[in-house]
């Protein structure tokens, strides 16, 4: 059976809202982790708490999910289009390298 809804509002007393902190970051970190693993997504999730702490999950490595984050959000759609052809051109010549490598080694 569910609680009902909180009123979402700024918790005055500190200790209660230390602990509500603590529970739900656990809560979403939880959560995070949880997606990542169902659905085989990369998440990261950054949290800085009052005092300034930092708390972080990233399912692939926090750089990396930042860098692709960078590279789809500041990158003109046109260039990333090309950019990924590039990639997928570079891909195939490495495999029919390593083809080519295996054939002769056979």
């Amino acid at each position: 059976m569910g609680r009902g809804r909180v009123e979402l509002k700024r918790i005055e007393n500190k200790i209660n809202r230390q602990v509500t902190f603590s529970k739900r970051r656990n809560g979403l970190l939880k959560k995070a982790y949880e997606l990542s693993v169902l659905c085989d997504a990369e998440v990261a999730l950054i949290i800085f708490s009052s005092r300034g702490k930092l708390y972080e999950f990233g399912s692939s490595g926090m750089s990396k999910t930042l860098e692709r984050y960078q590279r789809c959000c500041f990158t003109p759609q046109d260039n990333s289009l090309e950019r990924e052809t590039q990639n997928w051109y570079q891909e195939v010549t490495k495999l029919k390298a390593k083809y080519e490598t295996l054939q002769r080694t056979q």
